[in-house]
């Protein structure tokens, strides 16, 4: 039997907001089962029932009369597959109630054929009234696709923007690339770029990331396998310009995992002794990965940056780069399944854990060096608040502004703010002693 898509996007969305899977787990499971263009078409998919699960449950609810429950329940997710596909994709209507519909036989709920063809035969004439996010009427979780604890702290963090967040957060991410500045320099690469046919949209000055104007293949980038680029999030990319490494000195990647920030580090200071640590020994070959293909050398290991007592060696470092777990609120356009794996009672667990690791690595960090603090969060309580109270409760701290940030502690990134993703940056000296 042939695969059918809709029934792996089914079971793929099922499998990441009832049992709480990530969605970068399961997605590549699934999408092995498939050849050429249907591995993009169930990526859009997934992703499309996960930015609007909320638009998409409430439609369903209009339709079905009696919740789909217990074995039943994969059911109600091809349901949204279906609801997502002729609201939202090319996907002429008559093919994507039928291919839903056909779903219904691999995910062995053949009896639910009927309801499933009647839900989207419902909802397709239901299309062309008023689109659900122009009825203010309805609750905030549904018009804006986010969980209604999520909207509420951002309301309180950001009382003139957060609205703005929201829709950030709902769009495709754009394509930003890092060049590897051991083989080519940023406007060399641009000229290849050229040479290509790949227009790019801008480059930013501080780090000399490139965003292209619209995604391609990495495939198709010049020099990709031989490590002359990679794809990396402007954001991102500010950290290794902000730890400024020197030739000679002694660096540590804390939560280094997938180790986009070690190379980049690597690449403008190759001169270095480099260690990158991360808890999740499985994550440390995608390390391991990108530095054999960019040609870079780093001492890996699998440890726990809150416990650095069983695998620091004792020789102190010059430079640190913290990037803390933390609740990655401020890449949710590149993972929708945040939304809905995070939850309101994580966010306090991630702050103190948050405080341990960087009260543990301090105790790292020679005097007179440098600790860089990165978050991929846009929330003050994983942000500010956290490098506040480290700043009250250790007194060889000292905050320095980055640019010209003075008025600010640390520098909030905000989704889509110059095209880039939500990310936090606080640079932090450890003041010599007196």
């Amino acid at each position: 039997m042939a695969i059918n898509l809709r029934a792996l996007a089914a079971t793929c969305t099922f499998n990441v907001v009832d049992k709480g899977k990530s969605l970068a787990d399961e997605l590549p499971k699934h999408q092995e089962k498939l050849v050429g263009k249907d591995k993009g078409l169930l990526q859009e998919l997934c992703y499309g029932v996960l930015r609007y699960l909320p638009e998409l449950e409430f439609e369903a609810r209009q339709f079905i009369s009696k919740p789909l429950v217990g074995k039943q329940r994969v059911g109600h997710f091809l349901v949204l597959v279906g609801l997502y596909q002729i609201r939202y994709t090319r996907i002429p209507d008559h093919a994507a109630v039928s291919e839903t519909v056909a779903a219904t036989s691999p995910l062995r709920c053949k009896h639910l054929k009927g309801v499933v063809n009647a839900v989207l035969r419902s909802f397709q004439r239901k299309a062309d009234e008023k689109a659900t996010n122009d009825q203010p009427q309805l609750p905030a979780a549904v018009k804006y696709n986010h969980p209604s604890w999520f909207i509420k702290k951002l309301q309180t963090a950001y009382p003139e923007q957060w609205q703005n967040i929201l829709v950030a957060n709902q769009q495709k991410p754009p394509m930003w690339l890092r060049v590897n500045q051991q083989h080519h320099s940023v406007s060399a690469y641009l000229k290849l770029l050229d040479n290509a046919d790949i227009s790019h949209q801008r480059v930013d000055q501080a780090s000399g990331a490139i965003l292209l104007s619209q995604a391609v293949d990495v495939n198709t980038l010049p020099g990709f396998e031989q490590g002359w680029v990679s794809i990396q999030d402007g954001a991102a990319q500010q950290a290794a310009r902000l730890l400024g490494s020197q030739t000679g000195e002694n660096i540590l990647d804390c939560c280094a995992a997938p180790g986009g920030k070690t190379c980049h580090v690597l690449e403008l200071t190759p001169a270095i002794t480099m260690t990158a640590i991360d808890i999740e020994e499985k994550r440390l070959l995608r390390v391991e990965e990108n530095l054999q293909r960019l040609h870079l050398s780093a001492k890996v290991i699998a440890g726990d940056a809150a416990h650095p007592e069983n695998w620091w060696d004792g020789k102190h470092f010059d430079r640190i780069l913290l990037d803390a777990p933390c609740s990655a609120t401020g890449v949710i356009r590149r993972h929708p399944d945040i939304k809905w794996l995070r939850k309101a009672n994580d966010i306090e667990a991630l702050a103190e854990l948050q405080q341990q690791i960087l009260r543990k690595t301090w105790s790292l960090l020679k005097p007179g060096g440098t600790l860089i603090y990165a978050t991929c969060s846009i929330l003050p309580q994983e942000n500010s608040e956290q490098v506040s109270q480290f700043l009250a409760d250790y007194d060889d701290a000292q905050l320095v502004p980055i640019d010209d940030k003075t008025d600010s502690i640390g520098w909030q990134i905000l989704p889509d703010e110059s095209a880039m993703d939500g990310f936090y940056y606080a640079k932090l000296i450890k003041r010599e002693a007196t």
